[in-house]
């Protein structure tokens, strides 16, 4: 399924993804640093949701109390607690 998430307090704007059977399998980051967020997104490709969100929650960028993979980290927290609902 097809997600959008809008990030806060980072460069990115936004982040697109797909997951299946719990597995990222597309991601694409609008914004942000380029090649990171290439690099961030071929990493991520085909791991489980649930070890993204363990390696990139609470990652900070600078000075900032978030980065870029924090908000992915955040981005499919939300999408979990969604599928609970």
């Amino acid at each position: 399924m097809d997600y959008h998430y809008n990030t806060k307090g980072v460069c990115s704007r936004s982040i697109d993804f797909t997951v299946e059977d719990g597995k990222i399998t597309d991601i694409s980051f609008m914004g942000g640093c380029n090649g990171n967020l290439k690099g961030i997104g071929a990493l991520v490709k085909g791991m489980d949701i649930d070890e993204v969100i363990t390696r990139l929650e609470g990652i900070k960028c600078g000075f900032k109390d978030t980065s870029c993979p924090a908000q992915l980290a955040l981005a499919l927290k939300s999408l979990k607690e969604k599928k609970e609902d």
